[in-house]
């Protein structure tokens, strides 16, 4: 699941950051509300998770312009107004669902899920990431070879993952430290080569290749 994450508090910012990347999302972040709906226009996530309060334009007129504009993704708010009024605006805006802070993050996690899903059964439901016989399961986050599911580390699950997303692609390195490596800074850069190590040897009776590009990243490649 891609959500964007529109939130102009840094450290609210990397703490949602770290907590949804580590169950299995891709997060964008964005601190501004005009820049945050050019980025929606520009490349749709899957959920958007939008903060009232913010520089540039305020939530609610992002989320009104991406309504006129015929975007449908899915939007919870997050927002420290929590009154009866501000839900109500806010849902007569477009929202589809409203989490006022502070909120638990397994509430959190299980509300983007179910909006996910609903919106997924509306119109044409996207196949799960796959490439040769590898698949992800769009929901659970488990990698499976043919019809079983590969035991895999949560770094190598997080770095195949990110693969699987892009298929025959190149994902830049930098990127992949990102998800595999989330918010942890005592890390040595060159750790994400030994998670791909690890992973290449458990994917050698697959015939999925991951092949290292010099200068572009990694790639998931099938065999012939």
């Amino acid at each position: 699941m891609k959500v964007l994450l529109v939130e102009d508090d840094p450290s609210m910012q990397m703490a949602l950051k770290r907590t949804l990347l580590n169950r299995g999302m891709e997060v964008e972040v964005c601190g501004d509300g005009r820049v945050a709906l050019a980025r929606w226009k520009a490349e749709p996530p899957d959920v958007v998770m939008l903060d009232l309060t913010l520089p540039g334009m305020d939530g609610l007129l992002v989320l009104e312009s991406a309504r006129r504009s015929g975007l449908s993704t899915p939007v919870l708010i997050l927002t420290a107004r929590g009154t009866v009024g501000d839900r109500i605006m806010g849902l007569n805006s477009g929202a589809d669902d409203y989490l006022p802070k502070p909120f638990d993050l397994d509430e959190l996690e299980a509300r983007l899920r179910a909006l996910h899903r609903r919106h997924g059964s509306v119109g044409s439901h996207a196949p799960d990431p796959a490439i040769g016989g590898l698949r992800c399961d769009r929901e659970s986050g488990a990698i499976h070879w043919r019809d079983q599911i590969l035991e895999l580390a949560p770094r190598e699950t997080a770095l195949l993952q990110a693969l699987l997303a892009r298929p025959g692609h190149a994902v830049p390195k930098e990127r992949l430290f990102e998800l595999v490596f989330p918010g942890e800074s005592d890390v040595q850069y060159e750790a994400i080569e030994v998670v791909v190590y690890r992973l290449r040897k458990k994917l050698a009776h697959t015939g999925v290749k991951l092949v290292t590009l010099r200068g572009l990243g990694y790639l998931l490649k099938a065999g012939e």
